[in-house]
């Protein structure tokens, strides 16, 4: 059974910094490319960043040069770094195998 649980949100100030990590389980997880998606208040899920078994990665124009995608196969865990962030990346945050594995998500609040 496929399990990705994330962690490390909660509330930070615009301008701050705050890591999220996605555990997963059931996986060959260093075989596997991964992802972060997003879904504000009232909107559409969208897609923040992608890294590939080789660790090469990809960034939405949003957030591209203060998000960054890792992982450590060791630990089976994606990690997502955010810096300088902005209220418009408030947002629900969730940890994603394509195509069809998701995590439940973790709150981000930015106040302003």
């Amino acid at each position: 059974q496929v399990r990705l649980v994330e962690s490390g949100g909660g509330l930070v100030q615009a301008g701050g910094s705050v890591r999220l990590s996605c555990k997963a389980s059931g996986i060959h997880f260093a075989l596997q490319s991964m992802a972060w998606y997003r879904q504000g208040p009232g909107k559409e899920r969208e897609w923040v960043a992608s890294i590939t078994s080789a660790g090469s990665t990809t960034y939405a124009d949003s957030v591209k040069g203060r998000f960054a995608i890792s992982r450590d196969n060791g630990r089976r865990t994606l990690y997502l770094q955010m810096n300088s962030l902005e209220p418009e990346d408030a947002a629900i945050y969730f940890c994603h195998r394509p195509p069809d594995n998701w995590g439940r998500g973790i709150q981000v609040t930015v106040s302003s």
